[in-house]
């Protein structure tokens, strides 16, 4: 597995080299936003780690820019526990989150699992219908119009068409999109229906994302919702 990881301050980034190194990937380390992104996405890696506070380009800029691109996994690093800091980066498509300062092993773990979870990222492209999804450029379209998507949206499609004809419940939904276990009374994954399904079924006859109730929900342009 090839990791690169995105971190200006020296010693730390020596310190994450050695020590991934050491648990059997490969790591490159560059030291600032723009080279960061560029490196990125000139080069296939399986992970990002991505410090937040960053010269030149900060790494909210380098993760709003990677994810017009590519789907590669991110893990967002900060110095700041506060709530809005951690939806900011969930919201701009990272993956997982770690405030620093941080226990090797607990990063290590937070890596293996972002590169074990969710599903395959090898789909470029996908077509159920009239939807197109470009998985590469992280573009969607119906019928010929293109559906401008948020980096949530479009992972919560992506999962939805990837697992098509698949019931998928709202747990798996928030493993899958959010890396977070939910309350049984938070709506979020609702909300989030709703939001997609007012882009991507709202005018056409057909509708895609149906709800199987008790169950959870299903992409598939051959099924009316139970």
């Amino acid at each position: 597995m090839r990791l690169l990881v995105i971190e200006d301050e020296k010693k730390a980034g020596e310190y994450l080299k050695k020590g991934l190194e050491e648990s059997g990937f490969t790591v490159d380390v560059v030291a600032n936003g723009i080279d960061g992104l560029h490196q990125a996405l000139e080069e296939d890696y399986d992970l990002l780690v991505l410090d937040v506070m960053l010269p030149g380009m900060d790494g909210w800029e380098v993760l709003r820019r990677l994810r017009e691109k590519k789907d590669v996994p991110v893990l967002l690093l900060t110095a700041v526990d506060e709530l809005e800091e951690r939806v900011r980066g969930l919201e701009l498509g990272g993956d997982d989150y770690l405030v620093k300062p941080f226990a090797f092993v607990e990063l290590l773990a937070r890596i293996r699992t972002l590169l074990r979870r969710g599903p395959p990222r090898d789909i470029e492209h996908m077509r159920i219908g009239d939807l197109e999804i470009d998985a590469v450029r992280r573009r969607v379209r119906r019928n010929g119009q293109r559906i401008d998507l948020t980096p949530r949206e479009f992972s919560l499609l992506q999962l939805l068409a990837r697992r098509r004809g698949e019931v998928l419940s709202r747990a798996q939904i928030a493993s899958y999109v959010w890396d977070m276990n939910f309350d049984s009374d938070t709506n979020v994954v609702e909300v989030a229906i709703r939001r997609l399904r007012a882009k991507v079924d709202e005018g056409y006859g057909v509708k895609l994302i149906h709800t199987v109730r008790g169950m959870g929900y299903v992409l598939d342009d051959e099924r009316e919702d139970a």
